[in-house]
């Protein structure tokens, strides 16, 4: 089975620079940009089968990292739409 990438930057990559922008000057963003992290490497281990989840946890995982995607997602666009 392939695991799917889930970065920041495969998700989104017409924001790239954004998302450099962001990482270094938006230090909520950043925050919020290393808990996806953090928990997408867990999804992934999980889904590898290098540690082991209940399908409820990691169902819980899965939705934790969507609402990080969805919020920094949030941040980006707004972000962007100010520098237009």
């Amino acid at each position: 089975m392939t695991i799917e990438a889930h970065d920041l930057h495969h998700e989104f990559p017409e924001y790239h620079e954004e998302i450099h922008t962001l990482q270094v000057s938006n230090t909520h963003f950043a925050r919020l940009f290393d808990e996806y992290h953090k928990v997408n490497k867990e999804v992934v281990k999980a889904e590898e089968g290098a540690i082991h989840l209940s399908d409820f946890n990691l169902e819980e995982m899965k939705k934790q990292r969507l609402k990080l995607k969805d919020e920094l997602h949030g941040i980006i666009v707004t972000h962007k739409s100010k520098l237009q």
